[in-house]
């Protein structure tokens, strides 16, 4: 993080409640930021809540699909730079729900970026894809030349995010970066139905965790302050023209599979002992996916802070003081 970069800088935060978004508006109120934050639901559970920073930045109710009021958030309060996270994010909904995550992960982000456009003190924004969005190729790692081939409702919705946000850059000039990280892990993630959480829970518990697929599934994982890393410092480097309107993969470049994750999770955990329960049942989920995340390291200088283990560590710490109220 540039040093005093982001002092008294007025930054707007969609899905600042969610679990990426909790870490990056803390990070961004340590650093001195005037952060307004947009909030659709309460989340009594929420890092940003439970931290006490959510105090300590204006908020602003409702939904990212409300254009007048993003248009009126982003003007009233004079904001210079955008984090755009807000989305329903977990695959299983968009699948049985596709209707409202489209949406959110698409009619919101429009919403966004033209609020922005007719902003004039807007300088920089930051959209939230995924590696999702890239859907199945036969080469891997995926690079950013790869094209956004999403199949299933999550997938497609974060690729036409990433293609409307490149439009934005392209027809208007308004300066936007597009991240795609691979699969976020840490502290603070309540979304209980993703492996890294809901294994977490059942270890702490001493029960055996569940694996839904067959364990086979290749992933990469990136812990969260990594990613917080990430998106400041694309955000920090948005007014090199090079930069705007271009995706860029964040992740460890070290890809694991469900099995592997959860024995990694196993090992930190007190109950080394433990065996998974493999369901062998994960319809609609891409077998092989991961990150080539080299454009990050030389264009933008980014590169992960945090080993796998020492991730999972902390991770690990933070789940067993939120469940049982122990610390590490």
């Amino acid at each position: 993080m540039a040093a005093d970069f982001w002092l008294d800088r007025p930054v707007f935060v969609t899905g600042c409640t969610g679990f990426l978004g909790s870490w990056l508006t803390i990070a961004l109120v340590k650093a001195g930021a005037s952060v307004v934050g947009l909030i659709r639901d309460e989340v009594p559970f929420s890092e940003l809540r439970r931290s006490g920073y959510q105090d300590r930045i204006a908020l602003v109710h409702g939904s990212v699909t409300d254009y007048k009021l993003v248009e009126r958030a982003l003007n009233e309060y004079e904001i210079d730079t955008v984090f755009h996270l807000a989305a329903q994010t977990i695959v299983t909904i968009a699948n049985r729900a596709p209707l409202s995550t489209f949406e959110t992960n698409v009619g919101g982000t429009w919403a966004l970026l033209e609020a922005a456009r007719r902003s004039p003190k807007i300088k920089r924004v930051v959209v939230a894809s995924s590696d999702k969005a890239y859907g199945v190729h036969q080469k891997l790692p995926y690079t950013e030349e790869d094209a956004l081939l999403g199949c299933h409702p999550y997938d497609v919705s974060k690729a036409c995010a990433d293609l409307i946000a490149r439009a934005y850059t392209v027809t208007y000039g308004l300066p936007v970066g597009v991240t795609r990280c691979a699969n976020l892990y840490g502290g603070g993630d309540l979304n209980w139905s993703r492996i890294v959480p809901g294994t977490m829970r059942s270890l702490i518990r001493g029960e055996r965790p569940i694996i839904r697929s067959d364990g086979t599934l290749v992933r990469d994982y990136l812990y969260v302050q990594d990613a917080v890393c990430a998106y400041l410092t694309l955000a920090e480097q948005l007014e090199r023209p090079e930069v705007q309107g271009q995706g860029f993969n964040f992740g460890m470049d070290d890809p694991q599979s469900v099995s592997a994750i959860v024995q990694a999770m196993i090992a930190v955990s007190d109950h080394p002992e433990i065996e998974p329960i493999v369901q062998g049942n994960a319809p609609n989920e891409i077998p092989e996916q991961y990150l080539a995340s080299s454009r990050a390291k030389q264009v933008l200088g980014w590169s992960p802070a945090f080993t796998l283990a020492e991730g999972l560590r902390e991770t690990m710490a933070w789940y067993r003081e939120f469940l049982t109220g122990r610390a590490a």
